[in-house]
């Protein structure tokens, strides 16, 4: 199989990342789609097994994505075929027009990081991404999307700006992109720089969907928390992105979920910045 694609899958403008915690309030919105941490999918005999409210949302209609965090594509060992097969059972299980990963490592010589780590902008990086990236393409029956992390670290002497980097890994894979305006905003602000001008040179013709989410400003950095909400940066990072091109976006919160008022707030906030409509009229009469 290959899943090496030159088109995005259609998704729906306003989704939002699925967790127990806010299962319920989930459960009753209208998303464009959800994604769903492939981790945490339990498997039997190589068969994922998605949680029966996830599998509701697809029976819906709602296209739900599996979205890796450990298969370290960025590692200099190869990807081990166990999570591969995993990303794949998930997709299978689910109907799911895509699955997507982190550009980053997460373990080397067998040790694990506990944490997505930055891949160095320099020729050999690339062509290691570009070997696991094809090898995993391989495996999977529908089509990778590849996602830019937030990090403190930037190694030395890179070889390429992140634009450049991404659009010739993008050519050389066929692999979509999940760009995450959150993490731009995180990084520019870390680095000194200008969040427009950075998103401006990224490349925004292969983009699947975009990650939103909030963080906080803590010890003279600004951190992509996924636990505070969307700050007004952010936001107008979403309707500059969405100038240049048809995007969907989605919300990430992993922690400190607020009372579904508040998360509804949140999601008609980004369909705003983004001109699209709300997903959240039903769900406010069942929980207000």
């Amino acid at each position: 199989m290959t899943a090496a694609v030159r088109t995005v899958p259609a998704l729906g403008p306003l989704g939002l990342g699925w967790r127990r915690e806010i299962a319920g309030v989930i459960a009753d919105l209208w998303p464009g789609f959800c994604e769903v941490i492939a981790e945490s999918v339990p498997m039997r005999r190589g068969r994922a097994l998605p949680d029966p409210l996830v599998a509701a949302l697809r029976d819906r209609g709602v296209p739900v994505v599996p979205h890796g965090v450990a298969l370290s594509l960025g590692g200099v060992d190869e990807v081990e075929p166990a999570r591969v097969h995993r990303l794949a059972a998930c997709a299978e299980a689910l109907g799911s027009p895509l699955v997507s990963e982190h550009l980053a490592f997460v373990r080397a010589g067998g040790i694990e990081a506990g944490h997505l780590l930055p891949v160095p902008r320099t020729r050999e990086a690339l062509d290691v991404l570009v070997r696991n990236i094809t090898r995993a393409q391989r495996e999977l029956p529908v089509p990778l999307a590849v996602e830019n992390i937030a990090a403190f670290l930037r190694w030395p002497d890179d070889e390429y700006t992140e634009g450049e980097f991404l659009s010739e890994l993008l050519e050389r894979t066929g692999a979509l992109l999940v760009l995450d305006v959150a993490n731009v905003y995180a990084n520019a602000l870390n680095r000194g720089r200008d969040p427009h001008d950075e998103l401006a040179r990224l490349p925004a013709d292969r983009i699947a969907y975009s990650h939103v989410a909030g963080g906080e400003h803590a010890g003279g950095r600004y951190h992509d928390t996924h636990t505070h909400p969307v700050n007004p940066g952010v936001l107008q990072l979403v309707t500059a992105l969405r100038k240049r091109a048809d995007v969907p976006f989605m919300l990430e919160r992993d922690g400190r979920y607020p009372p579904a008022a508040e998360l509804f707030d949140e999601l008609d906030a980004i369909a705003a910045a983004a001109g699209c409509p709300t997903i959240t009229a039903h769900a406010r009469r069942e929980w207000t």
